[in-house]
C-alpha cells in the first residue's frame, strides 16, 4: 500500500488511494479532479521518499466528491461584572476530495 502525506490548506494530510478526507475549501466543483504537489512524504512497502521539504517530482490526484460547510461552533465571549456579552456563530467550509492516485 502506497502512503503520501501532502501538504494543503496550511495543514498536513496523510492519505492513501482511495481514501476521503476533509480539506480546507478548494476552488474545484464537484467531480472536479485536482492535484496536490506539495508532497512532503511517499512510503511504500519497499521505498521510502522524503523530501526537504518536498519531494521533487511527486504528486497526488484526487477527485472532488462535494464542497460544504461543517456543523456550527458557538464563539461566546464575557466579561464578567462589565455587561459585556457576545454570542456569534461560525460554520468553517470544506471540500471532500476522494484520492485518486500516488505518483512519485
Amino acid at each position: 500500500m502506497k502512503i503520501a502525506i501532502i501538504e494543503t490548506g496550511g495543514k498536513q494530510y496523510r492519505v492513501a488511494e482511495n481514501d476521503e478526507i476533509f480539506i480546507e475549501k478548494l476552488d474545484a466543483e464537484a467531480e472536479a479532479d485536482v492535484t496536490f504537489d506539495k508532497v512532503l512524504a511517499v512510503v511504500d512497502e519497499d521505498a521510502q521518499n522524503f523530501g526537504a521539504p518536498y519531494v521533487e517530482g511527486a504528486t497526488v490526484t484526487g477527485t472532488v466528491v462535494k464542497n460544504g460547510r461543517s456543523k456550527k461552533i458557538i464563539v461566546y465571549k464575557m466579561h464578567p461584572k462589565k455587561n459585556y456579552r457576545r454570542k456569534q456563530g461560525h460554520r468553517q467550509p470544506y471540500t471532500k476530495v476522494r484520492i485518486t492516485g500516488i505518483n512519485g
